[in-house]
């Protein structure tokens, strides 16, 4: 089933009046940044879902999708921002802190001040804010799947650039996340300054000259 407003019409119900959907993209990858995108679409819209079709958790879509989502999306929203920390940021505050810093910046980075809160997986409990946390929040809800799709072709973007600077690594292919082609690359040149030396991946081939117990089970979509 894809994502509807269901839960956007509860919040409105409650008498909220500017919802925010947000998601992160790039949590679990060995280099690049953490992204987060918050997404207000206009209210008339969540009476109209079918104005967003297609629609979906990000990790669904095609590169190309997903780009044409992000245009055909922007006549029924709002406000929409994106936030995101660096590499060497994540390694300095964990990847936790990173995260909800990360979504912090979206949130405080759109044009409307919002007075309600979808977000995938993560509360900010300390607002004093209504709040919806769903887990798998972008297969459920409509703000929170488009928040997912812009920001995972925002960071898309940021590797393909990363790429352009230090093509040896294939950015632009795996965008960072611990694939083959990724532990060949950091065989062959070790690890670059955009890589995160706090994930156990790095560290230990930092430290050691050599691949420990490496992960390979994300993968680039």
């Amino acid at each position: 089933m894809p994502p509807t407003f269901r839960d956007e019409l509860a919040l409105q119900a409650n008498g909220a009046q500017t919802i925010a959907g947000v998601d992160e993209v790039g949590r679990g990858c060995w280099a690049g940044p953490v992204m987060a995108a918050a997404v207000v679409f206009k209210p008339s819209v969540y009476e109209k879902p079918e104005l967003l079709n297609g629609i979906d958790d990000s990790k669904k879509l095609s590169p190309r999708q997903r780009e044409h989502l992000v245009e055909s999306m922007q006549p029924y929203i709002r406000s929409v921002a994106v936030g995101w920390v660096s590499a060497h940021d994540i390694d300095c505050m964990g990847i936790m802190i990173a995260t909800r810093t990360a979504m912090q910046q979206a949130i405080f980075g759109l044009s409307v001040v919002v007075d309600a809160l979808l977000v995938d997986a993560v509360s900010f409990q300390a607002w004093n804010i209504a709040q919806h946390n769903l887990i798998h929040g972008d297969a459920r809800s409509l703000s929170i799947a488009a928040a997912s799709i812009i920001a995972k072709v925002a960071r898309d973007r940021v590797m393909r650039q990363y790429d352009g600077a230090a093509p040896q690594y294939g950015y632009a292919a795996h965008k960072g996340y611990g694939t083959a082609s990724h532990q060949a690359a950091l065989r062959r040149y070790g690890p670059s300054s955009q890589h995160r030396y706090s994930y156990a991946p790095i560290r230990c081939f930092h430290m050691s000259g050599g691949w420990g117990s490496a992960h390979t089970d994300a993968q680039p979509s």
